[in-house]
């Protein structure tokens, strides 16, 4: 089950911070870079994010989310994590579909991940997203930026 993600919820806030912590430690790997921003924050920093989350529910336990923000017509993904337990159970496909549907006035999706990241690379580009660039954003870590537009009918 997806539904919306209540910072305030001291349970929760905890539950995705460690449910961040665990996905983004497998990304770290896979890039070769430890100082992901998600993957060192604390409970405050990301109660104060400004971001909108949705969880994934399962028996109870949340094991996947996903963020975004809005700005006019576009949205951006700023996070999509999945707990390392439930990989290739098809979460995160599901959050990505949940905000777009939940979101389809809007006409420009973005997202970005790191270079290095060939399982979400994969996800965003069976979804229709174009990669933009790549991008250098420290010495040695590159970020791969997509973009998915929708066209009027």
């Amino acid at each position: 089950m997806i539904k919306k993600i209540d910072l305030q919820n001291s349970n929760l806030a905890e539950e995705l911070l460690a449910l961040q912590k665990a996905s983004y430690l497998v990304e770290a790997k896979l890039i070769n870079f430890f100082e992901i921003p998600p993957l060192l924050e604390n409970i405050d920093e990301l109660r104060e994010c400004e971001e909108s989350f949705l969880g994934y529910f399962e028996g109870g336990e949340l094991s996947g989310a996903i963020s975004f923000t809005i700005d006019g017509d576009k949205l951006t993904i700023c996070r999509l994590v999945v707990h390392p337990d439930h990989f290739r159970k098809g979460i995160a496909q599901r959050l990505l579909t949940e905000v777009e549907d939940s979101n389809r006035g809007l006409t420009v999706y973005k997202v970005s991940t790191g270079k290095e990241n060939p399982p979400a690379k994969l996800l965003y580009l069976k979804n229709g997203y174009k990669l933009i660039n790549d991008i250098e954003v420290v010495p040695g870590l590159y970020i791969s930026n997509f973009e998915k537009r929708k066209v009027e009918e």
